[in-house]
């Protein structure tokens, strides 16, 4: 049986960009990360604060089975994000992430199942299949087996080699109380925490190989004349200090198709960028 409890990820918020040709960006934000509204006119929008958002969520496919089926719920965590409405804090220098609820509630006590007329007959196998078809769409960063022990792992027998390549368990929780569901959330929050520091220290350790080959830079006038060479191919902002010119860089290297991330690592104006190529004599003055 598969039960999909996969939902809108709650938000209370969006991001809106436009020009005089119409919108150009409207995305979800969780305003409880901000301030409140905040308007800009500027040449360049200010995603910055969106950006690192972004880089810094994890996407989850998590399916709680057993030996008849699976709950799948797509859930999405990020740092200093709202759990059950008390706000989770960074208490380490890694990131200590809190897992969103999907609106009206996969982790909340009101649970809404949207059952197909065939889900009590089908198979794990079939369960497999419809994670493979949501992650196709999805993209998650990390598929999450939670539920009875035989259950995930005769689900994870199942999988796809990519898909069992990114699969993780959670030992504890499920679905059948409260605390279960609690205990669940613990588990992918300490699941998501591992994956965004994994991610972190991977680009990190990237930015350092890159910058040993001469091919890094660090520092806003640098980045910017790399962008203006078409030569960023990734954004690198710090965590929790705002980079020197942000949007203008963080627009030119969108522009062209560069990936944005951050770093576990202080480097000059709080910015730096892996190159597509060895960075000419002018770009290391």
């Amino acid at each position: 049986m598969i039960v999909d409890d996969i939902t809108e990820v709650q938000n209370n918020g969006r991001v809106l960009v436009a020009n005089a040709s119409g919108v150009l960006l409207n995305a979800d934000w969780d305003a409880a990360i901000g301030a409140g509204d905040a308007a800009h006119f500027t040449q360049e929008p200010e995603l910055g604060a969106f950006a690192r958002e972004r880089a810094r969520s994890v996407r989850m496919l998590v399916a709680i089975a057993d030996r008849t089926g699976a709950t799948i719920r797509r859930v999405v965590a990020a740092e200093e994000h709202e759990l059950d409405e008390q706000t989770e804090r960074n208490v380490t220098e890694a990131a200590n992430a809190s897992v969103h609820k999907p609106r009206e509630g996969a982790l909340s006590h009101k649970q809404i199942q949207r059952r197909a007329d065939e889900a009590t007959k089908q198979n794990l196998r079939e369960v497999a299949e419809h994670l493979d078809e949501t992650s196709a769409k999805w993209h998650p960063d990390v598929v999450v087996l939670a539920g009875e022990v035989q259950g995930r792992n005769e689900l994870r027998d199942e999988l796809s080699d990519v898909l069992r390549d990114m699969a993780r368990e959670a030992e504890n929780g499920g679905t059948d109380d409260d605390a279960a569901e609690e205990a669940l959330a613990e588990e992918l929050r300490s699941i998501a925490s591992d994956v965004a520091n994994d991610r972190s220290q991977e680009l990190t350790e990237r930015y350092e190989h890159a910058a040993a080959h001469d091919q890094a830079v660090e520092g806003a006038d640098r980045v910017a004349r790399a962008a203006e060479m078409g030569a960023v191919e990734t954004l690198l902002f710090e965590h929790d200090r705002s980079a020197t010119d942000e949007a203008k860089l963080l627009g030119a290297s969108v522009r062209m198709d560069a990936q944005v991330g951050l770093l576990n690592t202080q480097v000059e104006d709080a910015v730096a960028a892996v190159l597509r190529f060895e960075a000419p004599d002018e770009l290391k003055k």
